[in-house]
Order: structure tokens, then C-alpha cells, then sequence
């Protein structure tokens, strides 16, 4: 059997673990209910980070999404969740010898002219080694850690509790939209074929942009766990925090473009803007370096968002309406769509306002933390929400954008950048672009 099996063995032994975590702090939370004893969140929120950090999983992965999406749970739990780190413990070399002789045959180091025992980098569903081809071309190997698809179907069910036990305490946002798009983002994950399409597709949407670099797959050496790439040189983003402004303003203005390029254009975004998903270059250029979470949006979708934008900035009360329920809410009342823009007011902001300026004012640390926790407050007061699924990795792309852009303290004029991307938006010109491009890259 595959080191990887989504067999029932590997789900029991997930069950198991992630179980006896999780479900041991539900049935805690929910006793305390029962008997009327007061939820100490703060802690219930500890134990919870401390659990799943533990497991170094796809929960874990879904955790750190959910700890940036306003109001997906509790703030407590999201301040906790938010610490955790993505490196997982590296596998072991006898073990990686295994695993690349599974995906590539037993005769796999003749396929390089080196290959790097350790890891150089190790997250939450796999590892990554440098090695070099046979012509010396540098390399990127990112082998799948076993038992993942099993992994991946045991922590969605617990995430599943997860989210009902959460929903029994507050009802201000429906999860059942949340936990079906991840639910397919994830699974998608796994699939190293399709993060090659991925690649590819984001190659060629940004293949005119000199401030951004895509790897290239390689494709006799990848399978459906192992995705071999040209390997990019970087450091860590957050290097550049003590740079001059002009440098950390350049890498700004690279990273909206690495992520909005391609949705005004096509309709496609980079669902997981975290920090080990990009390096910088020399030049302060942005190196994409992850294309596991990637989402296709409808051209409709997009041009909601443009509609909204100019709903905010012309006071169209129809056009905002209309965009929402583009986006997919249904019926919203106006109470809800007064309650939408106060953070549709708080994400636009910048873009609308024709000046050099920091993406938020506030130095509070959290980008958006105070209006998310108002935004929170004020759903609960109207009945609560269901956010559309395409609605979760859009914002979830906005403040994890929002969060780097605050820590490299940028100071640019966001409207020009945006306008620059929208001015003679024509949706039947992004239709054709999209199918174009996803035909291209061989997806659907």
C-alpha cells in the first residue's frame, strides 16, 4: 500500500489524533454549556491552538485561514490560531528515500546530479529539496508527506465540530459556505498535478510582469505527490521590514500586482497569501513561490467587485446591492447590506482615496481587527450571515495582502495601482482572456 493511502487505516489513525484533540475540547466546551458553567475562551482558545499546532496537518493549514478571515471565529480563538507556524518536523531521510523511490521508480538519484538529504523547507503538507539536474539546472523537489489524503478527510470532519460547536455560541456567520470551500480547496491540495496547471497558468498571466517571478514545473520529474520545479533564490519578505521606504514600497507594489494581475485579468487569485508562499528577490521583486490554493472566480464575480467599489465612491445604493447579490448573498436586507459596508468601506478605503498612504492608519498590530470586530458585533445584532463561497479566499486574500502591506509599512497610492487594473474593465474581454488561459494550462 502507498505510503499516502486515504485508506481506512490511515483515517483511524488521523481519528485518533486529531480526535482526542479536538473532540476532547468540544465535549469540554460543550459540557461547560450544559451545566452552566462560564467558557474561559481565552483557554478553550489556547488548548485548541495548542492541539492542532501540534498535529502540523491540513487543520492546521485550515486554522491559519481561518484566523484571517473577519469574523470566521471567535477573536480569541483567532488571535491564538494566528501564531501558528507553518514548518511542520521534516521527514527523515531514510524515509524521503522511500517516498522518492515510490513516486519516481528505485533508480530515482540517477534522475539528479544531487539531491539535498534535509529539507530546506518543511510546512503543513509536505517538504521541500533543493537538488540539481543532470544539465545543473538548480531544483525544487516538493514531496508529499504520506497518509495526506486520509489526513485531509479526518481533519475536515473535525473541522466540521469545529465549526458547530462555534455556531452554537455565536450565530452571527453561517459556516456551511466556509467549510465547502475549503473543504475543495484543500482536497485540491493535494493534487501536485493540477498545482502544476497552477504554476503554469500563473506563468503566463504574469509573464509580463518584471517585478514578479513564476517557477517552471518540471514535468518528467513530478508525479501526483511530487512536484519538481526551477528552483527561485529569495529571503524571507520580512527582511525587508528595515529597509528604506522606497525598497519596501517596490515590493508593495509587486505584490498587488502578483495577486491582482491575474484576477482583473482573468478571474484568478492566489488564495493563501502567507508568508512562506513568496520570497523577495534582489531587486525587490516578488518571487510566487506555492500554487496549491488557487481559485477560478466567475467573470460576473469579478465585476461585482468593480461595481461595488464604484457603488462606495458614488453612493449608488442599487449598484451595491446588486453587486452583493452578484457575489452570491441572497435576499440581503438592507440592514445587512448597511452592516457589508462598513467592511467593504474598510477594504476599499485606500483604493478610493487619490493620495500616497499606508494601507491602514491604525497601528494597532491586526489589519482590520477593530472594524472586523465591529462588522462581528453588528451581524450578530441584524441575524447573522452566509457568506458565498466564493466570498471566503477573496477576503481571505485582502487581509492576508492587508497584513503584509502594514508590516512593510508601505506608502503608496493604492487608488493609481487599482485603477491602473480596472480603467476599460470589460467583462466579456476577461471571459474570453480566462477560458483562454485555462485552456492553455490544461484546466478545466
Amino acid at each position: 500500500m502507498s505510503d499516502d493511502s486515504g485508506g481506512l487505516g490511515g483515517q483511524l489513525r488521523r481519528y485518533a489524533r486529531v480526535g482526542g484533540a479536538v473532540g476532547g475540547l468540544a465535549a469540554n466546551y460543550a459540557g461547560r454549556r450544559l451545566l452552566g458553567r462560564r467558557i474561559e475562551h481565552d483557554a478553550h482558545a489556547r488548548e485548541l491552538a495548542a492541539a492542532v499546532g501540534g498535529l502540523k496537518g491540513p487543520l492546521m493549514k485550515v486554522a491559519q485561514i481561518l484566523a484571517t478571515i473577519p469574523d470566521a471565529l471567535p477573536s480569541a480563538y483567532a488571535e491564538e490560531l494566528r501564531q501558528l507556524q507553518a514548518d511542520a518536523p521534516s521527514m527523515g531521510w531514510p524515509f524521503v528515500r522511500r517516498r522518492m523511490a515510490g513516486e519516481l521508480g528505485p533508480d530515482w538519484p540517477r534522475r539528479f546530479r544531487e539531491f539535498e538529504r534535509s529539507a530546506a523547507h518543511a510546512a503543513s503538507l509536505g517538504q521541500v529539496h533543493r537538488a540539481t539536474a543532470p544539465d545543473g539546472a538548480r531544483l525544487a523537489c516538493k514531496l508529499q508527506y504520506p497518509d495526506m489524503a486520509a489526513a485531509v478527510e479526518a481533519d475536515l470532519r473535525q473541522l466540521r465540530l469545529v465549526f458547530s460547536v462555534y455556531e452554537r455560541r455565536d450565530r452571527a456567520v453561517r459556516t456551511d459556505s466556509i467549510f465547502q470551500e475549503l473543504s475543495e480547496r484543500l482536497r485540491e491540495e493535494l493534487d501536485y498535478h493540477r498545482e502544476a496547471k497552477h504554476m503554469r497558468l500563473y506563468g503566463a498571466m504574469l509573464a509580463g510582469e518584471p517585478g514578479v517571478t513564476v517557477p517552471e514545473p518540471v514535468e518528467a520529474l513530478s508525479t501526483a505527490r511530487l512536484l519538481t520545479m526551477t528552483w527561485i533564490d529569495g529571503r524571507p519578505l520580512l527582511e525587508a521590514v528595515d529597509l528604506a521606504v522606497e525598497a519596501r514600497n517596490r515590493l508593495a507594489e509587486n505584490m498587488f500586482r502578483a495577486w491582482y494581475v491575474p484576477f482583473y485579468d482573468c478571474g484568478v487569485i492566489h488564495g493563501d497569501p502567507h508568508l512562506g508562499n513568496y520570497s523577495m528577490r534582489e531587486d525587490f521583486g516578488i518571487n510566487l513561490l506555492d500554487f496549491g490554493c488557487i481559485r477560478v472566480f466567475p467573470p460576473s464575480f469579478v465585476k461585482g467587485v468593480i461595481d461595488l467599489y464604484r457603488a462606495l465612491r458614488d453612493g449608488d445604493e442599487a449598484l451595491a446591492v446588486s453587486a452583493y447579490e452578484t457575489w452570491g448573498f441572497e435576499n440581503p436586507s438592507r440592514e445587512l447590506i448597511e452592516v457589508l459596508n462598513i467592511w467593504a468601506e474598510f477594504l476599499y478605503a485606500p483604493l478610493l482615496q487619490d493620495r500616497v498612504q499606508r494601507i491602514q492608519e491604525s497601528e494597532s498590530g491586526l489589519y482590520g481587527a477593530t472594524v472586523a470586530a465591529r462588522v462581528h458585533r453588528e451581524l450578530r445584532r441584524v441575524g447573522g450571515v452566509r457568506p458565498p463561497r466564493e466570498f471566503v479566499l477573496m477576503d481571505r486574500a485582502a487581509i492576508g495582502l492587508g497584513s503584509v502591506f502594514m508590516r512593510l509599512r508601505a506608502e503608496v497610492n493604492w487608488h493609481r495601482l487599482f485603477h491602473g487594473l480596472i480603467d476599460g474593465f470589460d467583462v466579456d474581454a476577461l471571459t474570453a482572456r480566462q477560458a483562454a488561459a485555462l485552456e492553455a494550462a490544461g484546466l478545466e
